[in-house]
This record gives structure tokens, C-alpha cells and sequence, in this order.
């Protein structure tokens, strides 16, 4: 970890990987108890980010993945233009890190965008693990599969969709991270700027906020600082599958 960071007196419970709240997203996904005691045999305890820390820098060599417990990440990447592009969000029971194992090192900054517990998975622990646990490497796998997966849709979204379809898609998107950990995917809060969702989708914050606006008005969504309260979710899942395609130059 870096900084020397230590396990926070404030971190959540000293649970296990067994009765981890988050488990059956994480890498714990789907596998045997003996395997996720291994697993938690070499994942280090929960540790305390505070909002706008860095976790990890651009270009650092891959040490650790991440595993999120509770807040959020955010991936930054600064071009050599200097300009800086936020090309991924984690929620809990995501892992960070995962596309430095291509390369050997992170691609991006690591952010907390809240106050976020993460835990450190050792990487070089972690491949030995894999040798030894079938799976252990098949969870890994199929993390890796479902992040292409992720990003390819949002990439599709981002080449076809216009601008109110792509925040309507990001929301319903949210949402549903949202119900798969339990809670409301009505009512959440997202510790997101308006300039950070524009430029996670690749729009100014200008338009963030028009569309922001124009859907308040239309009574699908009300929305209180950092607070986002859905009040009609399936005109806004029509909204983000229906709504209009950019016109092809």
C-alpha cells in the first residue's frame, strides 16, 4: 500500500472473507470455502482512504490489486497532452487495478472520491495462489471478462448515444450497481461532480448540467447536492435504450 498506509481504528468490522457484506461480487465470487479462506489468508486488512487521496499513481509498477469495501474510486489518466480523462469508476465489491496486470504497471491515478476502505491483494501472492487454486484463477478470469465486457459497452454508448441518452444510461447503470449490493436503486448518493460524469462520459460539464435540469423538469429525477433520487426508472431505462442516435456526418 502506498505511503505506508495503515488499517484505520475506523475501518468496518474486522470481518472475514467469508462474511465479507461484499463477497459475492468480489474475487470471492462463486468459490469453495476453503478457497476463499486461502484467499483471505493473503489479503492484507482494510485500510482508510480519505476523499481526493491517491491510492496509486500513474506509471507506479503493479504491486497490489484492490479490492473495494466501501466508498468509491475513481481512474484518472493524464495523457502526454496533459489532458486528464476518468475512464473508470469502482463501487464496492469491485477490484482496482486489474489492467496493470497487461503491462506491469497502473495505467491511471487512483482516487477515492469519498472517505473508501479498501483491501490490498498482493499481486505476486495472488498469482502464486492462482498455480494452486483452480478457482481462484477462474474468478480473476471471469473479472477480467466482465470489465472488457463493461468497457466495450461504454465505449459502443459513447460512439452512438447522444448526450441525454448517455447520462440516462449512466444513471440507470448506477442504479442497478446499486440494487445488486442491496440497496435502494432509487435513492443513492454518487460523491461525483458534475464535472467528473461528464468527463467519465466524455461530455462538457455544461452539458452535464442542462440535462441534469431538463430531467428535473420533467419529474424523472430530483436531485439534492450529491443526493439522486430516481422518481420514475422505467422511462429512464427507455430514455437511455430509445433515445436518439448521433446523426452520422
Amino acid at each position: 500500500m502506498t505511503n505506508g498506509r495503515k488499517a484505520s481504528i475506523d475501518a468496518p468490522e474486522n470481518v472475514t472473507c467469508l462474511s465479507c457484506p461484499v463477497k459475492s461480487l468480489c474475487l470471492t465470487s462463486g468459490l469453495a470455502p476453503g478457497e476463499i479462506a486461502q484467499l483471505g489468508s493473503i489479503i492484507q486488512p482494510p485500510v482508510a482512504l480519505e476523499s481526493r487521496e491517491t491510492l496509486v499513481t500513474q506509471g507506479m509498477p503493479l504491486n497490489s490489486l484492490y479490492a473495494v469495501r466501501t466508498g468509491m474510486l475513481k481512474q484518472v489518466v493524464t495523457r502526454e497532452s496533459d489532458e486528464q480523462l476518468i475512464t473508470s469508476l469502482f463501487l464496492p465489491g469491485e477490484i482496482a487495478g486489474m489492467e496493470a496486470i497487461g503491462t506491469g504497471v497502473y495505467p491511471g491515478t487512483l482516487l477515492a472520491l469519498e472517505t473508501t476502505f479498501v483491501c490490498e491483494i498482493p499481486y505476486e501472492k495472488l498469482s502464486h495462489l492462482c498455480g494452486q487454486s483452480t478457482g481462484v484463477c477462474q474468478g480473476i478470469q471471469h473479472l477480467l471478462s466482465q470489465k472488457l465486457h463493461d468497457e466495450r459497452l461504454r465505449l459502443h454508448s459513447l460512439l452512438n448515444q447522444t448526450a441525454d441518452a448517455r447520462l440516462a444510461t449512466f444513471l440507470v447503470t448506477f442504479s442497478e450497481h446499486f440494487q445488486r449490493r442491496g440497496y435502494s436503486p432509487y435513492h443513492f448518493r454518487l460523491p461525483l461532480s458534475q464535472s467528473d460524469i461528464g468527463c467519465y462520459l466524455g461530455l462538457s460539464q455544461e452539458t452535464v448540467s442542462r440535462i441534469m435540469m431538463k430531467y428535473q423538469r420533467q419529474k424523472l429525477l430530483l436531485i439534492r447536492g450529491r443526493e439522486f433520487q430516481i422518481l420514475d426508472l422505467e422511462r429512464l431505462k427507455w430514455l437511455a435504450e430509445s433515445s436518439g442516435r448521433r446523426k452520422k456526418q
